[in-house]
């Protein structure tokens, strides 16, 4: 609805720039929000108060003249003008029937990407092969995956791309270490953790085993085969601790999707020999480097990118360089979305500019880097052990998932072992996911079980018993969602506004796609679910007045659960029918 009336108001714009009343050229950004108040209509710009001044007009003198201008629609029922001069829109509630209709006919919920489908590189998790997942990859690897599931509903190309950190100085530790005591079963690195601490005891130790661990670098890079067999032994097991999370969380991540470091690591030479032959290298202190002018440090001074040390090394901005023109070149992307840390911020920005000025991307090629926020504990700082140590991902989810258990097994005794763990699951994981997902991207956040785990306020909990509630409403009919006749009649107000509520799925999830910002599903799904509450209460449906407004009402629930569902799978979410 909103780029219905975001194209009506170009057109009534188009038609006053034509007329004169306004300049030519003008190309605003039209926005349109939904309202709070919906007796002041459903949607509202402030495109009047805008363009007032170029008009040369008072803002409700030309809120007066767009309103003329509008173009009619049948989805519009009429306009108002408010305050200083906002536009309100009110829906015609007949022509809002009929769009739930149709999105209830259609498995995709009527919901269609606004603009031309693309490939799109999502680059998403990314963790250090040398150890165990632990809680800092959760916000990249779940945002990534929400966000990525959204442009494929859209119909959008999506390829997944886990850089996982493969290469690199801290592998030479771990082949010394391997070769100094040989591990004759996979089983014996199954604590991966405890053997990295082991390998950098001994580097840190022995100036002979940190001589021997650089030797073992080069010889690794070299490709020498004995390296290579235990670098690709150590990488595998390492692979399979992440994919085994990955499995735990519910997230579409494959080892097909794994394109690490080691991948790029044969074009290295390539990029800074077409970053010379560009004339963008300057030799600083023995490492190469490119100098943009756009980036200075607080003194004006120009920041370096590194893309060679003295050494002959070369760093993750040279590999980041190689991915840029991989993931445009041979995967043919048009858009890639980069989910890493906001503390990486300027990293990517000059990575970003050097791949533009280089000719290793077109200019239409998008790159945009998604950062975050961190988790943090209790205390504000990031999330720890009580010795202050990492916390490993997956004990994390162990004890989220233990929580539910206990719970769910207080609030319904009755149930058996296996149905219990089942929900504990869906909860337990849900719950930790969602209270990330439904923060901003940006923002910090404190890690609360808790709250978390609560059934009130914007939780997981909450959203899975709200499908639960529709849920029951067709289980005591015996019927399934698709068994509902009869068409939808929006009467009262707790129908209309779980109407208007529902027709603004498409719009949410174009937003999450453009943006990379899950939260804003996560709100409007929870929006959606208070609604639901609101009109279950006062529009009664098993008990409705007269079978015409019970098949109404059945299929407002109906379309409210395939939504509330759909929403939560973007997100990740395992749904249940009971809990």
């Amino acid at each position: 609805m909103k780029d219905t009336i975001r194209q009506l108001i170009q057109q009534a714009l188009t038609r006053l720039a034509s007329e004169g009343v306004l300049p030519e050229g003008l190309s605003p950004a039209i926005q349109v929000e939904n309202t709070k108040d919906k007796s002041h209509g459903d949607f509202a710009s402030n495109i009047a108060m805008m363009l007032a001044k170029p008009a040369g007009m008072k803002p409700r003198d030309l809120a007066e003249k767009l309103i003329a201008a509008l173009p009619q629609d049948d989805q519009v029922a009429k306009v108002e003008i408010a305050g200083p001069g906002f536009l309100n829109f009110f829906q015609n509630t007949q022509a809002l029937a009929l769009r739930l209709e149709a999105a209830l006919a259609d498995a995709h919920l009527g919901v269609r990407k606004n603009g031309p489908q693309q490939r799109v590189v999502v680059d998403l998790s990314a963790p250090n092969l040398a150890k165990e997942m632990h809680v800092g990859h959760l916000r990249s690897t779940i945002i990534g995956d929400g966000v990525a599931r959204v442009l494929e509903f859209l119909g959008d190309t999506v390829i997944r791309q886990n850089h996982v950190g493969d290469w690199g100085t801290q592998f030479g530790m771990l082949l010394a270490y391997m070769q100094e005591r040989p591990v004759g079963s996979d089983a014996e690195l199954s604590d991966l953790e405890s053997f990295y601490r082991a390998a950098k005891k001994r580097f840190d130790e022995s100036s002979e085993f940190a001589d021997r661990a650089r030797e073992l670098v080069v010889k690794l890079q070299a490709g020498d085969p004995d390296c290579l067999s235990l670098w690709t032994r150590f990488n595998d097991i390492s692979l399979s601790h992440c994919q085994a999370v990955y499995d735990r969380l519910g997230v579409k991540l494959t080892m097909a999707d794994v394109k690490g470091e080691s991948a790029y690591n044969d074009d290295l030479p390539q990029v800074v020999a077409d970053l010379r032959a560009k004339g963008l290298l300057t030799e600083s202190d023995g490492a190469l480097c490119v100098f943009m002018d756009e980036f200075k440090n607080a003194e004006g001074n120009p920041l370096p990118l590194i893309v060679q040390k003295a050494g002959g090394g070369y760093l993750y901005a040279t590999t980041d360089l190689a991915a840029t023109r991989y993931r445009s070149g041979v995967l043919k992307a048009d858009r890639a979305l980069y989910f890493v840390d906001q503390r990486q911020a300027l990293h990517f920005q000059m990575v970003f500019a050097c791949a533009r000025l280089a000719g290793f991307v077109p200019a239409t090629f998008e790159m945009e880097h998604m950062g975050f926020g961190t988790m943090n504990g209790a205390d504000g700082r990031p999330f720890k052990t009580r010795d202050g140590g990492t916390v490993k991902l997956i004990d994390l989810l162990d004890e989220a998932e233990q929580r539910a258990f206990d719970l769910v097994k207080a609030k319904n005794p009755e149930l058996d072992e296996a149905e219990l763990r089942q929900i504990a699951r869906a909860v337990g994981i849900g719950a930790v996911k969602y209270a990330d997902l439904s923060k901003h991207r940006t923002s910090d956040y404190s890690f609360n079980f808790e709250l978390m785990l609560s059934f009130e306020g914007n939780t997981a909990p909450y959203l899975l018993y709200a499908y639960t509630r529709v849920a029951s409403v067709f289980r005591k009919l015996g019927k399934d969602y698709s068994e509902v006749d009869g068409q939808i009649i929006l009467a009262a107000e707790q129908e209309q506004a779980l109407a208007a509520k529902l027709a603004q799925f498409a719009d949410t999830l174009g937003n999450v796609a453009e943006k990379g910002v899950p939260h804003i599903l996560c709100a409007y799904l929870y929006d959606l679910a208070g609604l639901f509450s609101s009109f279950y209460e006062n529009c009664p449906i098993l008990t409705a007045e007269d079978p015409a407004t019970q098949q109404s009402r059945l299929r407002l629930a109906a379309l409210t659960g395939r939504t509330l569902k759909q929403g939560l799978e973007l997100l990740g979410l395992q749904t249940l029918e009971r809990m």
